[in-house]
Parts: C-alpha cells; structure tokens; sequence
C-alpha cells in the first residue's frame, strides 16, 4: 500500500475515477437483465435524480438509469413514484430521491436550509400575495383527489417570467415547494399533485417535521454526498446537495477523526481527497489493482457524474458546459449533448436526436477529446455503446453525420454496421 509522506494513504487518478463511478453504479456494465428493483437501488445509490424535461433522446431521469441499467422499461420509474418507493422534491434541483430520505429531506426543508432556492422564493411571495387561490387549489385536492394543472381550465396568465404559468399552476407549484402538496405520480410526465400526508402515509415515512438538528442535518447529508461520490475534495461536497457554505478542509475534521469519513491523497491533487468509511474496502480493491472499469456508455448532461463542471474537469480532465441553456450561436458542441464513458473515461461527446416517429438516432456531431486516438476497441465499445441507446429508445436506425476528427464518423459507421 502506497502512502504520503504524512501517513495517509495515496492513490492514482484512475484508481479515483474508479472509485466513484464504482459509487456511481457505472464501473462495470450490468451483468443481468435489470429488475424493477434495480432502478431503486440505482436511485438509493446516487441519492438523488435530477428531473428534467427536455426530450430531444429520453428526458435525463431515464438516461441516467439507462446508463447504469442498461435496457428497462421507463415505466417503471413512475412505478417506483407511485408505490411510494421514492418521491420528488426540491434538493440539488427537482430530483427523484429515495423513500429513506425523505425525514432528512423534509428536515432539511424545515431548517431553511433552502430559502435562497427560486423555487422557495417563488412560493413565499405567492402565499403572500395569493394565498386564497392556494387555499382553492388545496381545497379541491382535498375534496375532489389528486389533480394535475391541467385538470385547471382556467384561462388567466400573469406573466411573471415562471414560463408564463396559469395562476393554477403557480400555486401548484407553491404548495409543492412548501410541503403542503406532493406529486403522487406522473402522467405523460406531468406532475399529479396530492396532499402531503396521503403520499407520505403510502410511503410509511414520518410526516411530522423532523426533530433532527441542524448539524446533524448537515452531518448526514455531507456523508451521504461523499458516499454518493465514491472520493471527493472537501470543495464539491456541497454542490451534491445545494447546500451552502462550501465546505473546506477543517470542516471535515471532526468526521475524519471519527473514522466516518477517511482523507487520503490523490496523486496530481493539490487537495486532499474524502472517502465515506463504507467504501474503504474499494479503496484497498483499488489501491490492489482490482477496481477495473469495463462500461461503455453514454451519459446523460445532467448525470451526477458530470453536473459540477469543476468536478468533471479535475476528476477526468473533461471540460463540460450544459449548452441547451447558451444561445445557439455560442454553442460549441450542440444542444443535447451527451457525454462518452469508456473505461473509466471521459472520451468525447455526442449531440443526438431521437426521431421517433421514424425509428432514427441522428447523431449530429460527435467529438473526440483532445489526444483520444481510438483503436479498434474503443470504436467498437462506443459503437455498441450508442446502438445500445438507440435500440433503448426504438430509433434503431443510427445516423451518424460528422465528426471530430472528421475521419472517425466513416469508421464509426463501419462498427455501427458490424455491431
């Protein structure tokens, strides 16, 4: 075992960027065909899903499971949502997270820790300019079931910059950042809203508010970020969860003199690196060179693994913007783009489109990282990697129009052919 100077022990790069997708559940592809329980523990194990509607391939909650699961059915997530195994709230963003967290969650609710969120803001000025419209929605729900805004048909809009909304769905919206509604489930992706106490009482959770300290609340979600990680510098913890402050060195002291957390250096890290106590068996595995990523598969722009840019930059050199959200004319490389793992790498990138109705994975461009020189192996990977996507999303047909190098989309159509 490799150690620094100051005793503590010392590992490579590669071994930390197996550590955490190994946490991440994308170190190895699945060995079986995957079960409704899977996707729970999929969620369980990242601790958060972040929701988001943009559909050009399968909205990001899917794609994210996709890559960890491989082909399922994407209607078990909103199974998983309705039988109370896991529930939506305001965390990193909307997210999916799992029906064990939900006491830290609401807890952490409780706090104020998220009164800065625009989701928070949004619901403490609408129950004070519009609480009698709430009180209506709340009343209906109560009397009449879960609705969704739909089931509103009024015609009013304010516009308020919150997507132009009806007055409905604002107050939706506000009952749901304040607690006072759950989504009980979704259809056709919509949110169906409930009384917090009917989804809570399915769920067989606690629906009081939690009596949970302050610095236990953030005890917990520290260790949860750093076991959801795999290892982690003090710096990123925070962007897990939202949470504010950042955190330094120091604050994790006491967690590392406890043994709940263990520090130890990554070679070309300036900062020293964290590991819950739970995954100090991977680090020996790692350290033992039997912590070996095999996956190939393509990453949704919201997967963990790469939503914190200067994450993704320091763990595997991968420089990663979001562009659905930069005008068209700034965008370097496409609107959706999606992220190529390969080994325990981040190799390139690729925007798709789904076409549906035509059976068509259009790939747009897709591009190399800089110095990536693919051999027979890593274009045969990446092609079954993508033709298992596309075969997910029913658009067998793979189309590949350029790429970067532009030599690669010829040979990479070759392998699409072979796989």
């Amino acid at each position: 075992m490799k150690t620094a100077n100051d005793g503590a022990a010392e590992i490579s790069l590669q071994q930390a960027r197996n550590l955490h997708l190994d946490a991440q559940g994308l170190l190895h592809k699945p060995s079986r065909k995957p079960r409704p329980s899977d996707l729970v523990s999929a969620i369980e194990r990242m601790r958060l899903l972040q929701i988001d509607t943009i559909h050009v391939v399968a909205r990001s909650p899917y794609l994210v499971l996709f890559s960890r699961l491989g082909n399922y059915p994407v209607d078990w997530l909103g199974e998983a949502l309705e039988q109370g195994r896991i529930f939506e709230g305001w965390s990193h963003e909307a997210c999916f997270m799992p029906a064990s967290a939900f006491t830290l969650h609401r807890a952490h609710q409780a706090c104020g820790a998220r009164d800065n969120h625009w989701a928070s803001k949004h619901a403490v000025r609408t129950n004070a300019g519009q609480r009698a419209g709430m009180d209506a929605v709340l009343a209906h729900i109560r009397d009449q079931g879960p609705a969704k805004a739909s089931d509103f048909d009024t015609a009013k809009r304010v516009k308020t910059g919150w997507w132009d909304w009806k007055d409905e769905k604002r107050w939706l919206e506000a009952l749901f950042a304040r607690g006072e509604l759950m989504v009980s489930r979704r259809e056709r992706f919509q949110r169906v809203y409930d009384l917090s106490e009917r989804v809570v009482a399915r769920m067989q959770a606690e629906s009081g508010i939690s009596t949970i300290s302050t610095d236990e609340i953030e005890r917990r979600l520290i260790l949860d970020s750093v076991k959801a990680l795999g290892i982690t510098q003090a710096r990123w913890i925070a962007d897990y969860y939202r949470t504010r402050p950042r955190h330094k060195d120091g604050d994790l002291d006491e967690l590392v003199n406890t043994g709940e957390l263990l520090r130890l250096k990554v070679r070309g890290w300036e900062n020293p690196a964290y590991v819950h106590r739970e995954h100090a068996g991977l680090v020996q595995q790692a350290m033992a060179g039997k912590l070996r990523a095999t996956h190939t598969t393509l990453l949704s722009p919201f997967d963990p693994v790469v939503w914190d840019r200067a994450r993704a930059s320091t763990m595997f050199g991968f420089d990663y913007t979001i562009e659905c959200y930069v005008p068209e004319a700034k965008r370097r490389y496409g609107y959706f783009v999606l992220p190529i793992l390969h080994r325990g790498e981040l190799v390139g990138r690729l925007d798709a489109k789904a076409h549906r109705s035509e059976g068509v994975f259009e790939i747009k461009s897709i591009h190399l990282e800089a110095g990536i020189v693919p051999g027979d192996g890593m274009t045969e990977a990446i092609a079954q990697a993508i033709q298992a996507c596309a075969d997910w999303h029913e658009t067998p047909d793979v189309r590949v129009r350029r790429s970067e190098p532009r030599s690669f989309a010829a040979v990479l159509r070759k392998s699409l052919r072979a796989s």
